[in-house]
């Protein structure tokens, strides 16, 4: 690689760190045929996840830094005083097949500022994953980043070439857009995600090929006042609306030269890590929004303890439940017992009646879970009320997990 290329991919690899919605899962286990290049099976240094469990590297990139926006949030800002670059198509695709050769990457997330126009930005992204796939034989997962102000054809392009779309929403409040990046529309974005939605559906359904690892979205926290409640009610707004493989909450990195109107300092790590635990509530385990946000202070998370937790000791009058009796949907709710234990507990239960040590077995987290369990040798009942339990149940740092 020369050096200028070198410099380039040194300023677009560490612009698009920011971005956090890069994952892999849902992406189909592809391999590549005698005259093709790439696949998702394979070793080398993990970015990203699929269902099962593969580990897929990605090339992690923007086309370019130079924007026309001008986003309070965004480092890569018209306004903002770094390094710019640009790669041009034939780079970036240069780039991903022989870093693809040498094994270091198993695919490519690109995503880009925009120039010129959304439009422009838009065709030549697409092109890029044209020229990987249509001249190179590339059968490796592409994640592009779509933007919403682009036409909805070139959206529809995108979706034949790439593994996974998404668009950013960036902020959860049509409010919050308008102060922090003006330029942009919450309603035209949602808009983009229905159609893609809409695409990804009918592809599903004749089965045929237009993003088949679904799409994703990103929210940037502790960039305004918004509390954790209306981040986690937008995020099930858009489960709920445009059957989003994920939702990605990205904690304010404070950016230099930055606008008065930013915070000084960047949100707690902890907020983003309890944000997401509220998340998997959301999706695995029943809860609703106005569940979570009723044991929250404010409308926010607790910092010390997960919202799992937060809820079973704001509702202590439901425990302890017995695990050899409770249905499925209430063992869910048990802190420190996660789907794949409650789901083993369920099948064993029918053949044995379960003792503390069994649920030992099934669970790491029985720590959590004893005090609002009864087991046939095990009845905590009383021990509920005592003042100290959140304290005692505080978790240590390295204890810390996003499966709840």
């Amino acid at each position: 690689m020369d050096e200028k290329l070198s410099k380039k991919l040194r300023i677009l690899a560490d612009a698009a760190k920011y971005d956090a919605s890069c994952s892999s899962s849902g992406a189909p286990k592809r391999k590549s045929d005698p005259d093709g290049l790439g696949s998702t099976v394979g070793t080398g240094i993990c970015h990203a996840y699929t269902p099962d469990g593969r580990c897929v590297s990605l090339l992690k990139i923007l086309l370019t830094n130079y924007c026309l926006f001008d986003c309070a949030y965004c480092v890569n800002r018209r306004s903002s005083n770094v390094k710019r670059a640009k790669f041009s198509v034939d780079e970036v695709v240069t780039l991903t097949v022989e870093f693809y050769k040498r094994n270091y990457i198993e695919g490519l997330f690109l995503s880009s500022g925009i120039i010129r126009s959304p439009d422009y930005t838009m065709e030549q992204m697409i092109l890029v994953a044209k020229k990987l796939r249509r001249d190179h034989g590339f059968r490796g997962y592409i994640h592009l980043k779509t933007i919403p102000e682009a036409s909805p054809w070139l959206i529809e392009e995108a979706g034949l070439w790439a593994d996974r779309l998404s668009i950013n929403l960036e902020l959860p409040t049509e409010k919050s857009l308008e102060q922090l990046a003006p330029e942009k529309d919450g309603a035209s974005i949602e808009t983009a995600m229905a159609q893609m939605f809409e695409r990804i559906e009918e592809a599903r359904e004749e089965r045929r090929h237009f993003s088949p690892a679904g799409q994703t979205t990103q929210m940037i926290v502790g960039a305004d006042e918004t509390t954790d409640a209306d981040v986690l009610r937008k995020s099930a707004t858009l489960y709920g609306h445009y059957a989003m493989k994920r939702v990605y909450y990205s904690a304010f990195s404070p950016i230099p030269d930055s606008s008065a109107i930013l915070p000084l300092k960047s949100p707690p790590l902890m907020r983003e890590n309890r944000l997401y635990q509220a998340d998997w509530l959301l999706r695995y385990y029943g809860f609703d929004v106005d569940e979570i946000a009723s044991s929250s202070e404010k409308g926010m998370l607790d910092l010390d303890i997960d919202p799992k937790l937060a809820w079973a000791l704001k509702n202590r009058h439901r425990f302890p439940v017995d695990v050899n009796k409770a249905d499925r949907e209430m063992l869910l709710r048990v802190p420190g017992l996660g789907a794949r234990a409650v789901d083993k507990i369920v099948v064993a239960r029918k053949h044995t009646t379960l003792r503390l040590e069994d649920v030992a077995r099934l669970t790491s987290g029985l720590k959590r879970a004893k005090p609002f369990l009864i087991t046939a040798d095990h009845n905590p009942k009383t021990r509920l009320d005592k003042l100290d339990l959140r304290e005692r149940l505080i978790e240590k740092p390295e204890q810390l997990s996003l499966f709840v």
